[in-house]
Formats: C-alpha cells, sequence, structure tokens
C-alpha cells in the first residue's frame, strides 16, 4: 500500500476525486488502482479565499510489482510504501495470576490499562471510586440543573467510569508520538466510537457518544474475567520490605483489604484526599507546574467567521476551532486549552462548597457558543510553600473562593472581558448569554484569582485577538476558576514505570503527571499494563 501526503481537495470533493488526485500523483491511470481511501484528513483555512481539505491517501493498485516500483520513484515527502496496520501483539498469560493485578480509577489510563489486562487474561481488579457511567450522568445532570444541594462528592464530572473526559468532548488529538496511539482509536471504534476519528486530524467523540464507548469496554472487560468495583476508594497502600503487599479500600459495606502485588495507580488529577493519603505514607510527591485561569465564551458563528471567512457554515466543515498561544514579556504563558467548539461550560467540582469550570461539546457540536480554558502558566514558585502538594492547596483556595462569590449556591463569578480589561466588574451580561449551569453571579475575578493571572488574563486578550479576530469581543464572557487542567503533583516512577517508593506500584495517567489529555492517559495505561505482564 502507497501513503500519499498532502493532497488538496475542494471540500466539495466527490469520492471519484480521491482516485483522480492519486493516479495525477503516481502516474497510473484508474484502471491500475485497487482502493484508495482517506487516512488523514485536516482543514487549511489559511487563506480564508481557499479553505479546502488537505488529505492522505492510502492507495492499493492491482498489481503489487507496479506498486512497488511507482513507490521507489517517489520523493519521500509525496508518499512511500506503508504497511497495512496490524493490532499490537498481546502478552497472554496462561492463567490469571495468583493475586490479581488492581487498577485505581477508570478514567481513560486505567480503562485501558483493565482492557490491556484482561485481554492479555491477567483479570484484572478494579477499584473506581465514583459510579458506572448511568448513575454518574444522572448524578451529574441533577448538579447541574439544582446546584449545589444535588452535588455528590463520590460521583461528579472528575470521579466515576470514564475520567474527566468523559464529560469534556472526548478529544482525542495530542502531542504524544508514541505508536500506541493509533491503537487507542482504533480500540475506541472497535467499542462503538465514530469511524471519523481514525481520519480527522483533530479527532474527537463528543461526550454524548464517549458514555456509550466506556460502558461497552467495561462490558468487555467483565466477560473476560475482569472485575469493577464502583464506589470503592482506596484507602491505603500497604508496603513490606519496599515492596507492595496489600491495599486498602472502602465502600458501602465498610473497608477492605485486598492481597495486591501489582497496582497501577490511575486516579486522576482531583483525586486529593488519595495524594494526601500517599503523602502521609511516606511516598514521594513533586510539585509540578500547572495552569490557572476561566472559560471564555463567544458565539460559534463568530469563531467560524474568523476562522473560515467566507466559507463559514459550509456542511463539511462544521463548527470552527482555534489553538491559541503566547508568552507575554512578564515570562508568563498564556494559552487556550480544551477548546470546544460548539459547546457548553460546565459545572465540574469535585469537592463540597466549591466551584471549578470545564468545557464539553456533544459530537454534533451545534451548541450556539464556543468556549475554551484561557490559562496562564502557574510555576512551583508561585505556590507560596515548599510543601508537596501546595498546587493543590492553592486549586481548593481558589474554588471555595469561587463558591463564595457564587452565593453558596454552585453558581459560578463571571465578568465580560471588555470588563476585564477596562479594570471594573461586570453588573450585568451583554449579547453573549453564558452556558455554564446552575448560572453565574457577574463580578469581578480579581476578587476571585491570584493578581498575576488576571494581570496576564488582561495583557494577552488584546493580543490574542490579533492572531483571532474577535477573541477580545468586549461582550466574551469568562467564566471561572479553571483550575483541573493539569494535575499538581507528579508520583515519580523509574524505568520500569514503578514507583521509586514501592514495587509493584505503577503511578499512571494524568493524576501521576505522566499524561495530558485521553489519548496520551490512554497509551500511559497501556504501557503502565504491558510493564505489569512484562513482570508476570
Amino acid at each position: 500500500m502507497i501513503r500519499l501526503h498532502n493532497i488538496k481537495l475542494p471540500l466539495d470533493y466527490a469520492e471519484k476525486t480521491l482516485v483522480r488526485a492519486a493516479c495525477q500523483k503516481l502516474g497510473t491511470t484508474a484502471s491500475q488502482v485497487a482502493s484508495c481511501a482517506i487516512s488523514k484528513r485536516s482543514v487549511d483555512a489559511r487563506k480564508k479565499n481557499d479553505v479546502c481539505f488537505v488529505v492522505s491517501l492510502d492507495v492499493s493498485l492491482r498489481s503489487a510489482q507496479d506498486e512497488r516500483r511507482i513507490a521507489a520513484r517517489l520523493a519521500p515527502s509525496v508518499g512511500g510504501i506503508i504497511e497495512p496496520y496490524t493490532p499490537p501483539a498481546v502478552r497472554r498469560l496462561p492463567g490469571p495470576p495468583a493475586v490479581r493485578p488492581v487498577v485505581v480509577g477508570l478514567g481513560p489510563a486505567g480503562l485501558f490499562a483493565a482492557l490491556t489486562l484482561a485481554e492479555a487474561g491477567a483479570c484484572p481488579i478494579v477499584l473506581e471510586r465514583g459510579q458506572d457511567v448511568d448513575t454518574r450522568t444522572r448524578d451529574v445532570q441533577a448538579y447541574w440543573a439544582q446546584g449545589a444541594p444535588a452535588f455528590s462528592p463520590a460521583s461528579n464530572v472528575q470521579f466515576g467510569e470514564g475520567g474527566a473526559g468523559t464529560f469534556s468532548d472526548g478529544k482525542l488529538n495530542t502531542g504524544t508520538k508514541d505508536p500506541r496511539g493509533e491503537h487507542i482509536l482504533r480500540t475506541f471504534v472497535r467499542f462503538g466510537a465514530p469511524q471519523e476519528i481514525l481520519i480527522d486530524a483533530k479527532p474527537h467523540i463528543g461526550t454524548d457518544r464517549l458514555a456509550g464507548v466506556v460502558r461497552a469496554m467495561r462490558e468487555h472487560i467483565l466477560s473476560l474475567g475482569g472485575k469493577v468495583h464502583f464506589g470503592a476508594r482506596m484507602t491505603q497502600l500497604i508496603r513490606e520490605n519496599g515492596a507492595l503487599r496489600a491495599i486498602r479500600y472502602e465502600d458501602a459495606q465498610g473497608e477492605h483489604e485486598l492481597p495486591a502485588s501489582r497496582v497501577i495507580l490511575a486516579i486522576g488529577h482531583s483525586a486529593r484526599d488519595t495524594f494526601a493519603m500517599l503523602h502521609e505514607r511516606g511516598f514521594t510527591l513533586l510539585q509540578k507546574p500547572f495552569s490557572i485561569g476561566a472559560r471564555i465564551e463567544h458565539p460559534q458563528a463568530l469563531i467560524n467567521r474568523a476562522q473560515y471567512g467566507d466559507f463559514a457554515g459550509h456542511p463539511r466543515l462544521g463548527a470552527a476551532d482555534y489553538k491559541l498561544a503566547l508568552h507575554l514579556p512578564s515570562g508568563r504563558s498564556v494559552y487556550t486549552f480544551c477548546m470546544c467548539p460548539g459547546g457548553t461550560v460546565v459545572a465540574a467540582a469535585s469537592e463540597p462548597d466549591s466551584v471549578v469550570t470545564n468545557g464539553m461539546s456533544c459530537f454534533a457540536r451545534d451548541a450556539e457558543n464556543a468556549n475554551s480554558a484561557l490559562l496562564v502558566g502557574v510555576e512551583p514558585s508561585d505556590f507560596g510553600s515548599d510543601h508537596p502538594l501546595a498546587g493543590m492547596f492553592l486549586q481548593r483556595e481558589i474554588e471555595r473562593r469561587a463558591f463564595e462569590l457564587g452565593g453558596h449556591t454552585g453558581r459560578a463569578p463571571c465578568q465580560l472581558a471588555g470588563d476585564l480589561l477596562a479594570g471594573r466588574a461586570s453588573s450585568s451580561l451583554g449579547s453573549v448569554t453564558p452556558s455554564y449551569r446552575p448560572g453565574v453571579v457577574p463580578g469581578d475575578l480579581r476578587e476571585l484569582l491570584p493578581g498575576f493571572i488576571t494581570e496576564a488574563m488582561r495583557e494577552a486578550l488584546p493580543l490574542l485577538g490579533r492572531k483571532l479576530r474577535g477573541f477580545d469581543l468586549p461582550d466574551a464572557v469568562l467564566t471561572g476558576p479553571e483550575t483541573r487542567s493539569s494535575s499538581p503533583v507528579r508520583i515519580p516512577r523509574g524505568e520500569t514505570l514503578e514507583s521509586v517508593d514501592a514495587v509493584g506500584l505503577y503511578p499512571c495517567g494524568e493524576g501521576a503527571g505522566y499524561a495530558g489529555g485521553i489519548t496520551s492517559a490512554a497509551v500511559d495505561g497501556v504501557r503502565c499494563a504491558e510493564a505489569v505482564l512484562s513482570s508476570l
């Protein structure tokens, strides 16, 4: 098979256009082509009067000899021979080990770790402090509708089957070059995700579809002999002579002790009580940079126009996205993160008496507003303490202040971009209707966020408006705080991916500081599962 790169196609291309484009590149006729399909597709909107697709094509010729001969004369930038995708070989065990491996957490890292172990015959035991995805969805919807009185500390946007990514956008684009990334995408498709994620340069599943995919993966783990305990919160790791011996957890029936010599710790970035327990038990935790800011909302039509010009609204383009970043003279980095086209800003607290924001889109991305996190980089020097959990304490302080500013109801403080730039509090809203539920309270983000955060946002907004026309729209709504973009700690591990403090403990994913999104967390889950299988 030959893969051809950088082929431009009009937005209204037909399937026969693919074969014609391939033949022009290869110098062949259509009769010589056995198959031709898009393997990767992105939008080129640099010229607003000529928005088009740029694709890679996978082409098979009827004659293998012709295929090799033609491929040999192609420049590498044009294309070359590739091997068809084959799933990675799974190291299968003759039977489940006497002490079954344990996975703590069923977010992307834990889910893919458990799936990898189950398909290898290791029959993992999964402990998830939150609830199954269906119960969790009902709990989250109740919180969004009713506010603080309906909040559940054990079943929310951060905790439960599928992890925080379940209530986001299901974005799968990643900077990781790990070849397991292809395996992650194809596994999602195997369990019901849209086929488009295999070819889109910025793939996403959508919150509405991701829940069914996660459920199907869990059911497959169970069918292979794995066990999943919901409402099971890990309370202690027990070591003996530097190696893991057991794990304790509590559920509705009380506390239990489980023999455990291999534990994948995929706790996510919001398991604060677990971080505290690890610190108290003498495990090494390191401060880690992260980011703080607010969710910014614009009309999606404005973003479409800014990105696509007169092509905005074309049915093949859908809702436009963006990704912006800059470094200020002060040295601060300001950037957008987790951009949700046609999405909503959601309540994402994991502790009572707190307000946290996040973003979410359904697969169709057809809501009125676009939103993203507008974040400012925060370094350990900003934490005000050398305590390993100082970053976590800073997050908590801001989130509780937001709860107070919102009237102790779960509503979130917000401010118009124009008012932030003018240095005044917002007393009312403008043309952009904020999507955050259970509601917002206009005010001054300077009362919520540290001064260096709001100053960096004020300095950055006009500069970002030059990069994306309309980004500094005066009526754009900033809803805060956004504090959970990544983990504030790292749990160090060695070359075998085991903790530096305990043989058999595998810190994994975002919570341990080794991932930054669904795909990279899933990749890390697979890597840790492979390490466990190697040790077995």
